[in-house]
């Protein structure tokens, strides 16, 4: 019963591990957010200092993973190149080396329950009472993280110790090292935390249940274990993120086999020549050393090293726009056809983000078998709602860099061109953005038990399949005047708001709602319409002449 109680034990102390690492990762990353990310930009001028940025950077937020995911967004967004996100990656191995400094030196010599107690006391009261400001609740998330880390250090520590007097666990360390290498690795796996790993391997360390030696294969196992996390964080980034992640997981395997070939000469470094006598502190410098090593022997050869990586992976763009992508301005004519098509691509993909919220299956809004296709190779539909949000929003800022450089360069009947079509992609991004700032309405309205609100669900559902199928129709019908068909559909849209916002309030004269109910339908009703109406305003703009579209724009709208 000892045994079992023990293994309970220490697997609540993993649990709790992990959960304090994400609580000290949450607070940190969302009370320095901005300022680190800028920093980050800053950095990067050279290449020891992007490595020495991301070495201090990840001593801060005591976590690799997530300085890395964070680079991985700015390369993604072509704000750092290869060379420089490698030497933020390397420096930032380095530097989550600190948490292990810090769980050798407090978690096992000092009685760290004496502040972890009084730290979770405060973090509690502190979210309890001012729960509802930002600043309190990250500052009650640190002090939570903080205290939890060492609870969880003592619950791993009294299971391991547990574990040697019943098992004696020491009959396994004369096993090969290459075994545990292997189980540093399929550990850091499971749990994705390298932090964990060494936290595990420090505690059976100090109940010598593992000789050095094997404890350092852990830690080396955990280097390339680490790696998995970021690798799924690029599979569907673009190719100058699956660089990256590549040229992460070439070093760390080269770094796990050369420190695993010289394991015996760096571990009598440390203990002989260096005369560090602590096994704990030990092994915490074998693993800031090799990261060290690592460093100082990558960084002299990073750029040949990006260069190597630029041969992986085929440069598209397919992750942002279709058709832009080689749009030369120098060529103005050329590249406002182009930007035209990618225009009216946006609206399409517009139709289906907004389709999706209500359910309603792409097929069903209507379609062009162009388009499909290039959504299927770049699985838009698989994507969560939040992912084509922000995929529209990246197609937005894609044209509006192009639209700054070539309202400039183009004639003037070009320039009314091209400011109309801008306003389109402002008009199609408006539409996603009403509804998306709905979400929470619109799911209650599709999950109410209360029939009047699931029924003007179900209306506007089939209202707004219909009406994209109109609006689709309408753009794919090439060399018809459009005018009358939109001023028609501006009508209907008017109406259909008008009337469904009657219908409910004569409804809800018998019907129990409360005051959030009657909100949520009101509010969601506007939503709706000024979404549409966007949506038909992104369509004058990418179909009709000027003077058309200007005729459409002195339209009155009325809200009733």
């Amino acid at each position: 019963m000892d045994l079992l109680d023990s293994i309970f034990k220490l697997l609540a102390g993993i649990g709790l591990f992990l959960f304090a690492m994400y609580l000290l990762e949450e607070s940190l990353k969302n009370l320095s957010g901005r300022n680190f990310k800028r920093f980050l930009q800053k950095i990067t001028k050279t290449t020891i200092g992007a490595a020495s940025g991301g070495a201090l950077v990840t001593a801060v937020l005591q976590s690799s993973s997530m300085v890395s995911v964070m680079v991985l967004a700015f390369v993604g967004a072509g704000v750092f190149t290869t060379k420089s996100a490698m030497a933020i990656i390397l420096g930032a191995n380095l530097g989550t080396t600190l948490d292990s400094w810090m769980v050798a030196t407090l978690g096992f010599t000092t009685n760290i329950e004496v502040i972890a107690y009084p730290a979770v006391c405060v973090g509690g009261l502190l979210l309890i009472l001012f729960g509802k400001h930002a600043v309190s609740k990250y500052i009650a998330y640190f002090l939570f993280g903080f205290g939890l880390l060492f609870i969880a250090l003592s619950f791993m520590r009294s299971g391991m110790e547990t574990q040697v007097k019943n098992l004696n666990l020491q009959h396994y360390s004369g096993m090969s090292v290459l075994l545990f290498l292997g189980a540093g690795f399929l550990i850091t796996l499971l749990v994705q935390s390298s932090s964990v790993t060494m936290a595990l391997t420090l505690t059976a360390l100090n109940a010598h249940a593992l000789p050095l030696n094997a404890a350092a294969a852990i830690v080396l196992g955990s280097e390339t274990g680490t790696t998995m996390k970021i690798i799924l964080g690029a599979i569907s980034g673009n190719a100058s993120k699956k660089r990256v992640v590549l040229g992460n997981l070439l070093f760390n395997v080269f770094l796990t086999i050369m420190a695993f070939i010289f394991l015996t000469p760096i571990l009598k470094l440390i203990t002989d020549v260096l005369q560090v006598e602590n096994p704990l502190l030990q092994l915490v410098s074998f693993s800031s050393l090799i990261n060290l090593l690592g460093l100082c022997l990558f960084l002299p050869f990073l750029k040949y090293f990006s260069d190597f990586l630029s041969r992986f992976f085929k440069d598209t763009n397919e992750g942002v726009t279709v058709f832009i992508e080689n749009a030369n301005v120098n060529e103005p004519q050329t590249c406002l056809d182009l930007f035209e098509k990618e225009t009216e691509f946006l609206i399409y993909e517009t139709v289906l983000f907004n389709a999706s919220l209500f359910d309603i299956k792409p097929g069903d809004a209507g379609g062009n078998a162009f388009y499909d296709d290039i959504n299927l190779k770049r699985a838009f539909y698989k994507r969560t709602d939040l992912e084509k949000f922000t995929f529209l929003k990246q197609v937005q800022g894609a044209l509006q860099a192009l639209y700054m450089q070539l309202v400039f360069s183009a004639k003037s009947p070009q320039q009314i061109h091209i400011n109309q079509l801008n306003s389109s992609v402002r008009n199609a991004i408006n539409s996603a953005n009403e509804l998306h700032g709905m979400l929470s309405n619109l799911s209650n309205l599709k999950r109410s038990s209360k029939d009047i609100k699931f029924n003007l669900f179900l209306q506007h559902q089939t209202e707004t399949e219909l009406f994209y199928q109109k609006l689709l129709q309408i753009i794919f019908k090439k060399n018809v005047s459009h005018f009358l068909q939109l001023k028609t559909m501006l009508t209907e849209t008017q109406n259909a708001y008008s009337n469904s916002l009657n219908n409910f309030y004569k409804n809800a004269r018998t019907a129990l709602l409360d005051d959030s109910d009657l909100s949520i339908v009101v509010n969601f009703n506007h939503a709706l319409f000024t979404s549409n109406r966007a949506l038909i305003m992104a369509v004058k703009d990418l179909l009709l002449p000027p003077k058309e579209a200007e005729m459409l724009n002195d339209i009155p709208v009325y809200m009733s």
